[in-house]
C-alpha cells in the first residue's frame, strides 16, 4: 500500500496536472477533493499523509484547511500548490504549516527537487 495522498484543488485540470507530474514510480494512493470541505473530511478519514493543497477554492478555501489540520493536530505533509504566488500568502501558508509553496502551473521538476530536498522521496 502507497502514501496516502490527496491532492485537493477545484480544478480538475489542475489536479489532472498534478497527478500527471508526480514522480515515475512513487508509491502513492491518491485521493481527490474538490474543495476545502472535500480535502479536510479526507485528512480526517486517514487519506492524507501528504496533502497537495491549493488556495482559492469553493466552500473553504486552504488557509481555512491548514487552520483545520493544525487544530485538529493532523500531522499531514502539506504542500500548497496555488497561483497566488504573494509574498504574504507563502508566508502565510509556511506559519499555518505548511511544508513548502510551489506555484501552479506546476512544474515537474520542481515538484520532484522539493520532495527529493525534504526526503518525501
Amino acid at each position: 500500500m502507497g502514501i496516502p495522498l490527496l491532492i485537493c484543488d477545484d480544478s480538475n485540470m489542475a489536479r489532472k496536472q498534478v497527478t500527471r507530474s508526480l514522480p515515475d514510480g512513487w508509491d502513492v494512493d491518491i485521493t481527490y477533493a474538490i474543495n476545502g470541505v472535500e480535502g479536510i473530511e479526507a485528512v480526517r478519514q486517514g487519506h492524507a499523509e501528504m496533502l497537495f493543497l491549493d488556495l482559492t477554492m469553493p466552500e473553504m478555501d486552504g488557509y481555512e484547511v491548514l487552520e483545520h489540520i493544525k487544530a485538529e493536530g493532523h500531522k499531514s505533509i502539506v504542500i500548497v500548490i496555488s497561483g497566488d504566488i504573494q509574498p504574504e500568502a507563502r508566508e502565510r501558508v509556511l506559519k499555518l504549516g505548511a511544508l513548502e509553496f510551489i506555484k501552479k502551473p506546476i512544474n515537474k521538476e520542481k515538484l520532484e527537487n522539493v520532495l527529493q530536498m525534504y526526503g518525501l522521496i
